[in-house]
């Protein structure tokens, strides 16, 4: 009896000694590696955060300050639409800072066997996508001439509906109820301006020109849902490198095509000709009349960086909802600076816009979360690490 009670007691020694010995050298690995991805996580959301700083300040900035161009003696469209895009030195410049704070990755497996696009296919996207800009950018321009600052802000918040409805074609975006409602409620919002008369009676301009104005801010909207879509189409089926570097280098190389183009277009419309007597008869002088245009290049070139940051660390959908929440801000500042009328047509808009991105957000939370119980072991084991340079993984 007293034999089996002493072999119980050293089998109970050497399980616990064999149970110490495991959490001496698993602990640490778990710990580890339930760490990282953590750590990463917090990382991404403070890029996220900043990105998203950068949209919606920058979005409004250059806005009222394209506005403020048009208002104070800014007559040419070509040059409203070419600072929008002449700045893109900026985005090679963040590109390089970039690359010295991050250090590249050496996988000579990986590198050895990529195949890399060819330069006429490099060339090829960029032209395409350049092109589509720069149409873009002058449809904008036009937009924001002949429309009130407030109603060209709401009715371009719809680029997230057609976001959503190009990614849906071109990159299997899902669509869950939360996202369905989101669109809806942005569309609605949308519709309410386009419909709306009151809005034409603060502005100079004619009946035609501001129909134009509809027309073309409408036109902008589609064709940056369509840009924003195509992009990740390109880098998922063409380039096959989802990078930072790759993105930032192709919409820099698409805004110089675009600054190409519009500057063949202000050449060949001969606005050229004016913009001396025009910067010499600004109301604020010539020196606010080059701040003016500077700052609105600087400014629309960081908006780009917080929108292709929020593309590569989530998606297009997402970086949109980002851009049509800034939507509500620019009116508000816009009642401010310009003395807009706030009617209840477009408050009702404000809040349906509101809402819709509420309801996107919850959907993107959602998502996060499934992500994240996904990663974790069901029987309650540890998390699982995360290779480095993996991003996001849900399709955008």
């Amino acid at each position: 009896m007293e034999r089996t009670q002493e072999i119980y007691v050293n089998a109970q020694q050497n399980i616990e000694a064999n149970l110490t010995d495991q959490e001496e050298t698993y602990t640490p690995m778990e710990i580890e590696s339930s760490s990282v991805p953590q750590q990463k996580n917090y990382k991404r959301w403070i890029r996220i955060s900043i990105y998203v700083f950068f949209v919606l300040s920058c979005q409004t900035l250059s806005t009222i300050l394209g506005r403020l161009y048009y208002e104070i003696g800014g007559k040419s469209t070509w040059m409203g639409t070419l600072v929008q895009l002449i700045g893109f030195p900026v985005l090679f410049l963040f590109r390089f800072f970039s690359q010295i704070k991050t250090p590249k990755a050496t996988d000579t497996t990986t590198t050895s066997f990529r195949q890399f696009p060819s330069s006429i296919t490099l060339g090829s996207v960029y032209i395409v996508t350049g092109l589509l800009v720069s149409a873009n950018s002058y449809m904008s321009s036009l937009g924001l001439l002949y429309l009130p600052v407030s109603t060209f802000s709401l009715i371009l918040a719809s680029q997230l509906a057609f976001t959503a409805f190009f990614s849906y074609f071109l990159n299997s975006q899902k669509f869950t109820p939360f996202i369905v409602n989101s669109l809806f409620l942005l569309t609605i919002s949308s519709a309410l301006l386009v419909v709306n008369t009151e809005s034409q009676s603060t502005t100079n301009v004619s009946r035609a020109k501001y129909v134009i104005g509809i027309i073309c801010t409408i036109g902008a909207s589609a064709g940056i849902g369509l840009l924003l879509s195509l992009v990740q189409l390109i880098l998922r089926k063409v380039l096959k490198k989802h990078t930072f570097s790759t993105v930032m280098d192709l919409v820099a190389y698409q805004s110089l095509v675009a600054s190409c183009v519009v500057l063949i277009g202000l050449f060949a419309s001969r606005e050229w000709r004016t913009l001396t007597s025009e910067m010499e008869n600004y109301k604020l002088g010539k020196a606010p009349y080059v701040m003016t245009l500077a700052s609105i290049a600087i400014s629309w070139q960081v908006y780009t960086i917080g929108v292709v940051g929020l593309i590569f660390e989530s998606s297009s959908v997402f970086s949109n909802s980002i851009t049509a929440v800034g939507s509500p801000i620019v009116p508000v500042v816009a009642v401010i600076v310009f003395h807009d009328k706030m009617n209840s047509s477009k408050i009702f808009s404000i809040i349906l816009a509101i809402w819709g991105f509420i309801s996107f957000v919850y959907q993107h939370y959602l998502d996060a979360k499934k992500l994240k119980t996904s990663q974790t072991n069901p029987v309650g084991g540890p998390r699982l690490p995360v290779e480095e340079g993996h991003t996001n993984t849900q399709s955008v």
